[in-house]
């Protein structure tokens, strides 16, 4: 298993490291002199450590507490967390042992042992657990209520990965059989391999539970590496042996209809599983690295996604005015934002929203993740020269009401889909800028002429997603003067927002769920004035606010405002300049 990097400890003077707990926490701005009060009574009452009492309140988190006592003990800390302990030690020491001191054997390099331990300055303890173990002792920093979380967990006969996933239910997951074809090398693997199966069937099945938008199965040194992208941010869960890595990739290969025996291509497949009775479509990309291949496999649950602008969480004031750039019979609407901000739902959502049977629609994607009743949906092939342009050219041959494509990547796209809404057609398209203002100057450096650009746009959605706080361990927090001036506010603000303080929930990061924010601009004639007139993007942040439009740090510090998601969030996610 391979070493999990410890937070150093940098030094202290003297005094910083002989002051108590509560008066430095109140030094750092953590909490107040009332919070401190309040903690030392429920602490006498309760016979608990002062910074257990501030976790268990929810006035601190773990990540602030860990480095403040680690610095004054002058030991290592770590947060805990299942992906730290490696179950081929974690028996090490007798669990007797461990409940008693509360500790937990983390992992092991050689002759040194790695221990969690809640009192790491105990030498009394250390001597013991070297005795019983034969190794050499690293004792870290974590807190009491952490440990014993876990340790019941962490004694249980099937926390290892071969057992944990061999004796999952059969009928949570269920391939299509006939979607798959098996070759001779195929059926040697899967006969070999049955730990291997359940192995990847338990990943699949785990990562839809959890809500995941993708697996990333990657290979390293010493084992495998899997990892789900759950809300925008990948998180690891287990790491299984590093043997078994090549045969995990011939499964998924096998049920993607990919070539086995082909690993020095990427290689692009997708197949169909019924997960706890819900249908969900994968598609899988591999890639070769220099320690074996990669894979990526992207969830495309339909049931967890709506395609409903009114259920997409677009404010009132801002949905009237999608709809009415909707409602027009032509024009070219963009929808902008990173990788992974939502585009693709807003677009769909679009289409649900305005197709119906005496219009005939019509997309060029790549890929095409959704299949759409009533809507003409064409793959993209670069290999078969079907690109987004030369795709859209022979749309516009089909007599088409409305055309979606995916995705403005270059000059020629953005000058025939403009060409199109230019001559009685609606285009919904996304483009990768930061916001509104700058789609303009973007489209204006492919090379678009602005008077085309006027006279095209009906209108531009800029968009975002933050993470949402869980609802089970959010906590009281004030931001920093640094943090107040980042999102906005002109003085230092008292207001008390919310962030999470990490549960099991929400896998100890803070948020479940994401919500979307929005920028709307709506392309009215002084606008078109703007734009013709070569306006700088100052300028035309200046015609949003005379719509009275919000922009998109606005939004998000109005959701940390009514406790949706935290300053840290907005500062991550809506900062566009």
């Amino acid at each position: 298993m391979s070493q999990t990097v410890l937070p150093e400890t940098p030094a202290f003077t003297r005094n910083d490291t002989a002051a108590p707990l509560g008066q430095r926490l109140v030094r750092a701005g953590f909490i107040n002199e009332d919070q401190l009060r309040k903690a030392l009574q429920v602490q006498g009452t309760h016979n608990l450590r002062l910074g257990e009492t501030l976790v268990a309140l929810g006035l601190i988190g773990e990540t602030d507490l860990l480095p403040l006592i680690g610095h004054q003990l002058r030991y290592p800390w770590i947060r805990l967390r299942e992906g730290h302990i490696d179950p081929a030690v974690v028996r090490n020491i007798p669990r007797h042992i461990a409940e008693q001191s509360a500790c937990l054997a983390l992992f092991k390099i050689h002759q040194r042992l790695v221990v969690a331990m809640a009192e790491p300055q105990n030498l009394e303890t250390v001597d013991l657990l070297a005795e019983l173990t034969g190794c050499e002792i690293r004792p870290v920093l974590s807190l009491r209520s952490s440990i014993e979380r876990l340790l019941p967990r962490c004694y249980e006969d099937d926390f290892k990965v071969d057992v944990l996933t061999a004796d999952m239910d059969d009928s949570a997951i269920e391939l299509n059989s006939e979607d798959v074809y098996l070759d001779s090398e195929s059926i040697h693997v899967i006969a070999d391999g049955s730990p291997v199966i359940n192995l990847v069937n338990y990943l699949i099945v785990q990562a839809v539970r959890q809500g995941a938008s993708d697996i990333h199965i990657e290979p390293s040194q010493r084992s495998s590496i899997i990892r789900f992208r759950v809300d925008g941010r990948l998180r690891e869960i287990i790491k299984p042996r590093r043997d078994l890595h090549p045969a995990m990739v011939s499964r998924i290969k096998v049920m993607s209809k990919l070539d086995i025996a082909e690993q020095r291509k990427s290689q692009d497949g997708r197949f169909h599983v019924r997960v706890d009775q819900r249908d969900v479509d994968l598609r899988v990309s591999t890639l070769p690295t220099v320690l074996g291949e990669k894979v990526v496999m992207r969830i495309l649950d339909r049931s967890s996604i709506t395609f409903d602008l009114d259920k997409l969480g677009v404010p009132d004031r801002q949905l009237a005015k999608v709809r009415r750039m909707l409602s027009r019979p032509h024009g070219l609407v963009l929808v902008t934002g990173p990788t992974g901000s939502g585009k693709t739902t807003t677009l769909y959502s679009a289409v649900e929203m305005i197709k119906h049977a005496g219009c005939n629609v019509v997309t060029v994607e790549d890929p095409v993740e959704y299949q759409l009743e009533l809507v003409n949906q064409v793959q993209v092939n670069v290999a078969r020269q079907m690109t987004f342009a030369s795709a859209l050219r022979s749309i516009l041959r089909q007599d088409p009401d409305i055309i979606l494509v995916g995705e403005i990547r270059d000059a020629e796209t953005a000058e025939v889909a403009i060409q199109a809404a230019l001559t009685g057609h609606l285009v919904l398209s996304t483009l990768h800028t930061n916001d509104c203002a700058s789609t303009i100057t973007r489209l204006q450096d492919m090379g678009i002429p602005s008077y085309k650009i006027s006279a095209a746009l009906a209108g531009i959605v800029a968009q975002r997603l933050v993470r949402k706080v869980c609802l089970q361990c959010r906590a009281t927090h004030y931001p920093s003067d640094e943090q107040s001036q980042m999102v906005g506010y002109s003085e230092p603000t008292s207001q008390p927002f919310t962030r999470g303080a990490g549960c099991s929930q929400c896998f100890d990061t803070g948020y479940v769920g994401r919500q979307g924010v929005y920028e709307v601009l709506t392309i009215d004639a002084g606008v078109r004035d703007a734009i013709c007139a070569g306006g700088s993007i100052n300028e035309l942040r200046r015609e949003l606010k005379r719509q009275e439009g919000t922009t998109l740090l606005e939004e998000a510090r109005m959701l940390a405002e009514a406790g949706v998601t935290s300053i840290e969030e907005v500062i991550r996610v809506a900062l566009t300049d």
